[in-house]
Formats: structure tokens, C-alpha cells, sequence
């Protein structure tokens, strides 16, 4: 925890109301929004069991609300539910014949499920697990590329009791054998290979070098994702095809019944040291919030086709392609392949043919989109959308303007969302007909948050003074523990602010109470008794037209501390001029935009950032360049190894 403040120096002045048409419509009107929040403030948890009973499917109900001993929390105590019968069952009489799924392959296979087709599947491979000898509390391991499968393990798994732990496709054997053996799985499900940017990702070979180090998995199913093209071994007592054994079971396996506090999912997140947590949620407070969140943030209609474009291996994918757009019985789309993969244009193309309504990526793409050109999206008809996100990390506000002309228009809200893996679902966002939104801000805390900005004696900070970022009260799909060490769970998000979640980002409210994000606590810079945060400095270089993408990080320095040091991606517009002269330029564009406290002592030029595999920026590994040490830590997520050596020979 910090021992003092951030300076905040980013000024946006900038603001746009909800269109009123889309107001008129809106899923959470402001009389309900008020009405909302003042439950909420007096009466939390009449709040809670009221919006369980509206929108959650129970088998039996809770005799108690919440049991908060700090840090641990229990909700809807003595309910039983299970998420895939909200996902799934329920809809079946209403929406059985609606599409659920829109699967597009990178090498352009295309396939829709209806809700129930996906409840068949879903349902069938149920048995073949049960059959397997897999019961509740069974961990199993998924480790897929983004096909209808996945989902179908997913929910599988929730309709049995088993806990998943889903692996991103793109991640390495040693970091999937250290994931199988951290939760001791007893199966892993994957695929012969996958397609990324054309070539095949050997998952089968992974799955095969990853458990010559593990000895808890006793079953593998395999997945023909690319069939010939890719043979792979098959042992005998171990090794099964999905095809072979989906055929042989029946359609019908009744949902579990399960405890609301019934372990849901582990998911693993980089660690600063070695070993990656397992941040573990559970059944019914999750589902709780991702159906209220993908009702109010996302706006769903009935006949919206949402498509959120994040990998189910990280949280977004769960909460938000899969868990909540499915219990609001909506049609959520998923796709293979990359952003820019055959061209720049594919993710315009897929809006285009499926008539996408909500549109929900990251900052990290929108960048990239930027620097590619507004070409590709003038090719394609985007008129579709009415509603865009963003999520991962905060936009800083020139990347919100591009995503709000070039492909919302000038026509689309925008909800800027900020959460975490470990809170289950969006805490603070815009609602699209409710918020005046600022290009950068995450706006307020949605009802039922008690976020807050405080110092490091958990006070609250006056407006505009930057502090941490905590939330003060539970919420049900807050994560319950890392799996297998409570205290590192404790240390890491409970130890810093009394009663309080430490979020482990800095933050700002202005003097009308909007959340200003500034990124990760770690990633300040200390210089000559200023604590700058790193995204308003790097707002502030991608505000000048050269500047693609930024990123700035801190590295020791004799007289101020700490010195900053900006990598920088050039736009188009920069990649013709020299680097002294661009250098000197955009070193006096900071000093204009913010201030000489923010001026950067070096500018490194650079053709691509490290990042982790769902697009943040790995700011503790440019630390690590700047300031000319070895690099330490988890380094599983990250997406191309080859860009700390090539970094590491970047001359100023």
C-alpha cells in the first residue's frame, strides 16, 4: 500500500448524454436506477434477495442472505441452484428454438445452436463426465481453442457439480502442467489442435508434455478441432475422442441441485512471484451478477446479437461470453481467430454479416485498430450496433473518441467497465440510458457497490486527489479465497484498508463523483515527490496523432527517485520521422497536455508492447528493461517472449 497519494493531472472536459432514444428503451430507467440504489444503501440485503428472487432460478430457496466473517463471505446460505439450468433449462419453453451460439472459425466455418441444441449437448456430454467417474468437486481442466465445445464443457461441468478450470488455448505446457497440479485435476479436456493466424497450436502435444509432469489426471478427452491435419497420439487407457464417446449417451441429465456457495470455477491470474493464483468463485451470488450486469450494463434485448470478442480462459469469456449472456437467454457469438487475421477488417466483417448489436473489446484492440487505419472499417456496414464496451484495462480518452466516431458513429453509448477476475463481474460502468458518460471514466459504481477512493489510512480522498481503490462492502460474486492458501488471499486483497477490498488499482473521483482509473498501485511513478500515475501520461502520448500505443513505466534515478521512461508504438503519422526529433516532440506534448512533473526523461520507439494473451500491457517487464535488470516473476502469460529481447536492443 502506498504512503501517499497519487497526483492526478489528466483533464477531460468532454462529455455525451445518453441518446435519447436509446433512454427511452433502456432496460433500467432512472427512476428504478434511484430506486436501486437507495434499496441498496438501506436495506442491503433486502436488495440482494429481492434481485435473487427476479432473476435467478432456485430449486429451493435461502434461509439466510449473507454471512460476512472478514475476508470470507457466504451468500444465499441453505439455496440450492445450478447454472447451467439457468443458462439452459429454463429458457427452453419460451426460447427453445432460439439461436443461443454463433460459432465462427478463423478458417470461416460458421455454426449456430439453438438453446436447445446447446441443452442436448450440454446434456449429453454431462453423461459421458458422469460416466467417466467424474462427480462434484472433481476439478477438470479445459484447455481449448474458442469452439462450441468449450462452452459445452463449461456448462457441463456446472450441470454435474464439477469445478472447471479453464486454460487459455494459447498458453504453454509447463504453465498448463502448473495449473493441473496447483488445483490436482483428475481430467483435462482439449483438442488435437487449434487455428491461430493461420497456424496450427499443437494443444493434444501440450496436454501430452504437461502431464509427464503430473500425476493427478486420469482421463483425457480430445476434441478434433483440425482432425488430418493434425494426428496426434492417443494412449489407450487414458486417451479419448469427444466424437466417439458423445455419440454413445443419451440427451437427458437432470441439473444437479447444488449449494448456492457450491465451488463454481478456478481461474488463474499471473502472479508478481512464480506461482500463478487460483482465484476460486462459486454458484449463486456469481450468476446473480453476471445476469444483472449483462441486463443493465449490456442493455439485452431479445433479439440483440451480442458478441463480447474475449477467450473464455479469462474471466471476461466466463462472465461475459458465456455465464451472463446465456441466463439472459441471449445470443452470444464467439470467434476463433484473431483480431487482424486474414486482415484488419475480420472483426468488421463478422459485425457486418451477423447483424451485431453489442459490441464488447478491449482498449488494447481498440489501439490497434486505431493505428491500423479507419480503411478497414469503412468497408463494412456497422449500422447494426447499438451499444459498445470496453474492458481489461482503462481507455484513455483519445482511443474512447476513435471507438465513439469510427465505429459507434457518434450513435452508440459506450460503457467504459472496470473489474477483475477476482470480482466476478463489472463493479463500477456507465448504464447506456441512465449516464452522462466522459471519454475515460468508468463513471459510478453500479447499485449495490460501495466503492470508494481512500489514502493509506483508508480515508476517503477529497475529488480530484488520487488514492486506492477499494470497495467497503461484500458483493455475492466477489471471489471467496485462492484456491488452497487463504492467506495469500487474505495478504494480498484484505490486509491493506480495515473492512475493505484492496483492488490494487490507483483511482480518482472527480467533484461529481465519476471514477477516474489509474491503473495498477504498482505501476505509479514516484518522481521528485509526485506519485504520477502511468495511464494519465500515457493518455496523454496517445493524444498526439504519431503515437499508436504507449506505454510508461518508472526506473530508478539519483535526484528524483524515480525517472520516466515511455515505449512507444508509432501511429502511421509518426513512422516517418526520425526518433531525436519525434522524441523531443512528444516530450513537449506531455509538458503541454499535463505538466513538466509528467515530462518523460527517455522515449523508447518500439514495434510492439509485451502483453499478457488477452492484451494488457505487462508494465512490471518494461520496469524490469528500463531499469536494465534480468526479468523475474510469472512470465506464463505472456503472449510473445520474443519482444523482451527485441526491447532490450531498442536504442533510445
Amino acid at each position: 500500500m502506498a504512503e501517499e497519494n497519487i497526483t492526478s493531472v489528466l483533464i477531460e472536459k468532454r462529455t455525451f448524454d445518453p441518446p435519447k432514444s436509446f433512454a427511452s428503451c433502456a432496460n433500467l430507467s432512472i427512476d428504478e436506477y434511484n430506486r436501486l440504489r437507495s434499496k441498496a444503501s438501506n436495506d442491503f440485503e433486502g436488495f440482494w434477495s429481492d434481485l435473487a428472487t427476479e432473476n435467478i432460478f432456485w430449486f429451493k430457496k435461502w434461509n439466510k442472505v449473507l454471512e460476512w466473517k472478514e475476508p470470507f463471505s457466504k451468500w444465499f446460505i441453505g439455496a440450492k441452484t445450478n447454472i447451467s439450468y439457468n443458462c439452459l433449462d429454463r429458457h427452453l419453453k419460451d426460447k427453445g428454438n432460439k439461436i443461443a451460439l454463433i460459432w465462427i472459425g478463423e478458417n470461416g466455418e460458421r455454426k449456430s445452436l439453438s438453446y436447445k441444441e446447446l441443452h442436448s449437448q450440454v446434456c449429453k456430454f454431462s453423461n459421458v463426465l458422469s460416466k467417466m467417474g467424474i462427480i462434484e468437486n472433481d476439478r477438470v481442466i479445459i484447455y481449448m481453442p474458442l469452439i462450441p465445445e468449450a462452452v459445452v464443457a463449461m456448462l457441463a461441468c456446472t450441470r454435474i457439480g464439477a469445478i472447471h478450470s479453464v486454460i487459455f488455448g494459447g498458453f504453454s505446457h509447463e504453465a498448463l502442467a502448473d495449473r493441473i497440479n496447483d488445483s490436482k485435476a483428475r481430467m483435462v479436456i482439449t483438442a488435437d489442435g487449434g487455428y491461430r493466424r493461420g497456424e496450427i497450436v499443437p494443444l493434444k502435444k501440450n496436454v501430452d508434455e504437461a502431464l509427464k509432469k503430473c500425476n493427478s489426471v486420469e482421463k483425457v478427452i480430445v476434441v478434433q478441432r483440425v482432425g488430418a491435419h493434425c494426428n496426434v497420439p492417443m494412449i489407450d487407457y487414458r486417451d479419448i475422442f469427444y466424437h466417439d464417446v458423445i455419440s454413445k449417451v443419451d440427451t437427458h441429465y437432470d441439473a444437479k441441485e447444488l449449494g448456492s456457495e457450491h465451488p463454481l470455477f478456478i481461474l488463474y491470474t499471473s502472479g508478481t512471484t512464480g506461482k500463478p493464483k487460483g482465484v476460486l468463485h462459486t454458484t449463486g451470488g456469481y450468476i446473480l451478477w453476471a445476469t444483472l450486469t449483462t441486463k443493465w450494463v449490456f442493455d439485452i434485448k431479445e433479439k440483440d446479437v451480442y458478441w463480447c470478442t474475449a477467450d473464455i480462459g479469462w474471466i471476461t469469456g466466463h462472465t461475459y461470453v458465456v455465464y451472463g449472456p446465456l441466463s439472459c437467454g441471449a445470443t452470444t457469438v464467439i470467434y476463433e481467430g484473431a483480431p487482424n487475421y486474414p486482415d484488419w477488417g475480420i472483426f468488421w466483417k463478422i459485425i457486418e454479416q451477423n447483424k451485431v448489436n453489442i459490441f464488447y473489446t478491449a482498449p488494447t484492440a481498440i489501439r490497434a485498430f486505431m493505428k491500423a487505419g479507419e480503411k478497414w472499417v469503412e468497408k463494412y456496414d456497422l449500422s447494426s450496433l447499438r451499444l459498445l464496451g470496453s474492458v481489461g484495462e482503462p481507455i484513455n480518452p483519445e482511443a474512447w473518441m476513435w471507438y465513439h466516431k469510427a465505429i459507434g458513429k457518434e450513435k452508440c453509448p459506450i460503457v467504459d467497465t472496470w473489474w477483475q477476475t477476482e470480482t466476478g463481474g463489472i463493479l463500477i460502468s456507465p448504464l447506456p440510458g441512465i449516464t452522462k458518460t466522459k471519454p475515460g471514466s468508468a463513471t459510478f459504481s453500479l447499485p449495490g457497490i460501495f466503492a470508494d477512493v481512500v489514502d493509506h489510512d483508508g480515508k476517503s480522498v477529497p475529488p480530484d486527489q488520487g488514492g486506492n481503490l477499494v470497495i467497503r462492502k461484500p458483493w455475492p460474486s466477489m471471489l471467496r479465497t485462492i484456491y488452497g492458501d487463504d492467506n495469500r488471499y487474505k495478504q494480498n486483497y484484505w490486509s491493506q484498508v480495515k473492512g475493505s477490498y484492496f483492488a490494487g488499482d490507483g483511482a480518482r473521483k472527480d467533484k461529481e463523483g465519476y471514477f477516474w482509473i489509474l491503473g495498477r498501485v504498482d505501476d505509479v511513478i514516484k518522481v521528485s515527490g509526485h506519485r504520477l500515475s502511468t495511464m494519465e501520461i500515457e493518455s496523454a502520448l496517445v493524444s498526439n496523432h504519431c503515437v499508436a500505443e504507449a506505454a510508461v513505466v518508472g526506473y530508478p534515478h539519483d535526484i528524483k527517485g524515480e525517472a520516466i521512461c515511455a515505449f512507444v508504438v508509432c501511429s502511421p503519422s509518426g513512422a516517418g520521422k526520425g526518433h531525436h526529433e519525434l522524441s523531443e516532440e512528444l516530450k513537449q506534448h506531455v509538458v503541454k497536455e499535463i505538466g513538466a512533473i509528467a515530462r518523460p526523461d527517455q522515449i523508447r520507439f518500439t514495434e510492439t508492447l509485451p502483453k499478457t494473451r488477452s492484451g494488457k500491457i505487462m508494465r512490471r517487464l518494461l520496469r524490469d528493461i528500463a531499469s536494465g535488470k534480468e526479468t523475474t516473476g510469472d512470465t506464463t502469460t505472456l503472449e510473445d517472449a520474443g519482444v523482451l529481447e527485441k526491447l532490450r536492443t531498442e536504442e533510445e
